[in-house]
């Protein structure tokens, strides 16, 4: 599974291929907001823009979805490794700074650590429910041995 290391956080929580990087985080507990954001943000429907996050790290080219037509109006005059984590869908493992906007204490030491320690690739498919897998096969038995 897919790899999102926060930085800021020191946290890496697994993830499932195309989930949404905002409810990933919100799930984990981990907190993309400013005060802005906590009082007024739109829900995840990349109006707000509170939800911008840093990509300080890609595992390799297309870690994540591209930058849908919100988020180059919305981040025009952010630097290009902002993204909007409502909009932005992980489908292998990624380093993300939280909050870039606010200060980070040795911020490129920290970066620096973050991205020394290798990400798992991830897979590139969903996993499969093996107890789906079973009884689907005792289906397909039964109905071979009516036959």
């Amino acid at each position: 599974m897919p790899v999102i290391r926060f930085v800021r956080e020191g946290r890496d929580v697994e993830c499932y291929p195309g989930e949404n990087l905002r409810e990933v985080a919100l799930r984990e507990g981990i907190e993309l907001y400013g005060l802005k954001g906590r009082l007024g943000n739109c829900g995840g429907c990349g109006q707000c823009i509170t939800c911008f996050v840093d990509v300080v790290g890609e595992s390799s080219p297309g870690s994540l979805s591209g930058r849908t037509g919100v988020e180059e109006q919305k981040l025009r005059r952010r630097p290009q490794s902002w993204r909007l984590a409502c909009q932005t869908l992980v489908q292998q493992s990624v380093l993300v700074l939280t909050k870039p906007q606010t200060g980070l204490a040795d911020a490129d030491k920290t970066i620096a650590q973050a991205k020394a320690q290798p990400l798992p690739a991830g897979p590139t498919a969903w996993p499969v429910d093996d107890n789906l897998v079973d009884e689907e096969q005792s289906e397909t038995t039964t109905s071979d041995e009516e036959a």
